[in-house]
């Protein structure tokens, strides 16, 4: 009966998250409760203070029963679950991990694009700034020109072409469900990317 009437009670696994409004100039912070699949707090703001009222709310012996804590790796968050929650896991939630491989993929991009500036391949150097899409999007969603560039990249540029099958093997990795997650991923730090298994959950 007091779970019906308190959304905090109960609480383990929660995710929390930013939701911008009035055309992105106004911010809420807002936590699910992953189990139940509902919207159990939010309040208008995006630090640490705002963040703090939530776990005011729940209180230090109902927060220490949430046992995983999902959110993006804004500081604000990470500092005050380490605090209030210290003993939950913390985990990234698969769109913010795919979105920090695709930036890695593109400082890869960029530095090949000054290396082949500076050497005067300006042909080169047109063709890499062109292929951004190319290298962002999944391979499912390429148009026919894009599909073109990919396979230049493959021949032309061996370490881009190599990030860029890096950040898809770690799209498939975290698009798997439960235990057999974890081979493929030990196979992804065995090819030089630091994967913590844990953060992917």
């Amino acid at each position: 009966m007091v779970a019906a009437c308190d959304p905090l009670e109960g609480l383990r696994r929660i995710g929390i998250d930013e939701i911008s409004y009035k055309r992105g100039h106004r911010y809420l912070t807002v936590v699910v409760d992953h189990d139940s699949k509902r919207l159990v707090w939010a309040a208008p703001g995006r630090d640490k203070a705002t963040l703090s009222r939530f776990f005011d709310a729940l209180g230090e012996a109902r927060s220490a029963q949430v046992t995983h804590v999902s959110a993006d790796g804004a500081d604000w968050i990470a500092d005050v679950v380490a605090t209030r929650c210290p003993t939950a896991v913390r985990c990234a939630d698969p769109f913010h991990l795919v979105a920090w491989a695709t930036d890695a993929l593109d400082e890869v991009r960029r530095r090949v694009w000054n290396d082949a500036r500076r050497s005067g391949d300006a042909h080169g150097a047109r063709k890499l700034k062109g292929a951004r899409y190319a290298l962002w999007k999944n391979p499912g969603d390429l148009t026919a020109n894009q599909q073109v560039k990919l396979a230049w990249i493959a021949g032309a540029n061996k370490p881009l072409h190599r990030a860029w099958e890096l950040k898809e093997a770690f799209r498939k990795v975290i698009r798997i469900k439960g235990a057999p997650r974890l081979p493929p991923a030990r196979r992804l730090v065995g090819l030089g990317v630091p994967l913590e298994t844990e953060t992917v959950r």
